[in-house]
């Protein structure tokens, strides 16, 4: 991890934003498998970046000599932050260490340390969470985003002798859940909501999808400050309407019903996706991915029967 330091003056608010813009895609690689989550990892990388903000504002006002190097600073943050919620669902914790197993940790792997990081990369975001916690960020850290033995132990305050123990039973786990896991569940069809809000967009109905919003309604889209308001969120449609051939078909992820969005409907898979919450009928809260298309790259997203069979008519 990088270590250059930074004056607390008003470069490092800049800097901080150019970062986290270059690490947003590696932060939510780790925070959406340490939650299980593609959804949930977002929610945390944008509640990270909040909290660093603010922090370094503080360090500002303290006048402080020098502020923390910033990539293994925001990833701490982002691992207390996901800690704090994983703790709050009451998420087993890893088990006490036994002795350290031999882990290798060379700039060239052999093959078997290729073939384990090769067997992370391809699970599934969801099998993470069936890991202790330490364990989870362990093999994610190491074999998801290559950090090393050194680097991992310095941001979760281990030894480097525990950091290899927490890998070999998180990689030995972790095989165990691959080889057990089926398939992923069938999409159900979807609810009359949601297709009437994919009905109305793919017609280009703005106003009636203006109807649909509630008086509080807001609109989230991650790095975008957030709009309250049907009258500020009604400007959502506005811009869409200035985009051509986005089509909306809808599907499930991680239990949820959300909404696939196709740059183009022939495409093979979508570019990014929305997710809205309801109350008494009408939309409160639009949570869209247009700006994190990342958060779509690791998603088990699998669309509704009926989207799935229009969406291969149109491929054909």
């Amino acid at each position: 991890m990088s270590s250059g330091q930074h004056s607390p003056n008003s470069d490092s608010r800049a800097q901080l934003l150019a970062l986290a813009g270059e690490l947003r895609p590696e932060l939510h690689r780790y925070c959406a498998r340490l939650m299980g989550s593609v959804i949930d990892g977002e929610d945390v990388v944008q509640d990270t970046l909040v909290r660093a903000l603010a922090a370094l504002q503080d360090v500002e006002l303290q006048n402080l000599e020098e502020t923390p190097p910033l990539r293994p600073w925001l990833f701490r943050i982002a691992h207390n932050r996901a800690l704090d919620l994983l703790r709050s669902r009451a998420v087993r914790m890893a088990e006490p260490i036994d002795a350290a197993s031999d882990v290798v940790d060379l700039a060239n792997p052999d093959p078997v340390e290729t073939l384990m990081r090769r067997e992370a990369v391809k699970t599934a975001v969801s099998r993470f969470a069936e890991l202790p916690i330490l364990q989870r960020s362990v093999v994610i850290l190491k074999d998801v985003l290559g950090e090393s033995l050194m680097e991992i132990a310095a941001l979760l305050d281990l030894t480097v002798d525990a950091v290899k123990a927490h890998l070999a039973r998180g990689r030995a786990r972790l095989r165990e859940i691959n080889a057990q896991a089926g398939p992923l569940a069938k999409a159900l069809p979807a609810s009359a909501a949601v297709a009437r809000y994919v009905a109305l967009f793919n017609q280009r109905d703005w106003d009636g999808l203006r109807a649909l919003l509630a008086d509080d309604v807001k609109l989230n889209q991650s790095s975008l400050p957030l709009r309250v308001g049907r009258a500020d969120v009604g400007l959502f449609f506005t811009i869409y309407a200035k985009i051509d051939g986005v089509w909306l078909a809808p599907a499930w992820l991680e239990g949820r019903e959300v909404i696939a969005v196709f740059e183009d409907r022939a495409d093979p898979k979508p570019s990014y996706m929305m997710w809205l919450e309801w109350r008494d009928g009408r939309i409160s809260f639009i949570h869209d991915y247009r700006h994190v298309r990342y958060a779509a790259a690791d998603a088990e997203l699998t669309l509704a029967p009926e989207a799935k069979f229009a969406t291969d008519r149109a491929a054909h």
